[in-house]
């Protein structure tokens, strides 16, 4: 069955926006990072263990895309996350790395459907 609440053209627009923003390795390392709360750019780079222009880079893309915005203090930014469903985006990603090594453990599977090759 077809669910009667479609979402609409705009809401899909945003969210596939946020999605393609977050398809990279390290924007969702800066983002898990950030989930405790804001973090300057030096924090983030020991995070990350990345390059500070790497760091500004990925940031000012997340930026761009409203998934993070910024404040300065003197010479200092820190970075927090805006877009509210970055959690829920991380939250299914750990599901999923605990499912994938509940089955590496076991040798079973969970119950749920099969699993799709690189998902």
């Amino acid at each position: 069955m077809i669910a009667e609440a479609r979402i609409s053209p705009e809401i899909l627009s945003r969210a596939a926006a946020v999605i393609r923003c977050l398809g990279h390795p390290l924007r969702l390392r800066l983002l898990e990072a950030l989930e405790t709360g804001e973090k300057t750019v030096t924090e983030l780079q020991d995070y990350a263990g990345v390059s500070q222009p790497m760091v500004s880079q990925h940031l000012m893309v997340l930026k761009a895309h409203g998934v993070v915005d910024l404040r300065r203090a003197g010479p200092f930014a820190f970075y927090w996350i805006v877009e509210p469903k970055v959690k829920a985006i991380l939250a299914c990603i750990r599901a999923r790395e605990l499912r994938e090594s509940f089955v590496a453990e076991t040798g079973r599977g969970t119950g749920g459907p099969p699993s799709v090759p690189g998902v």
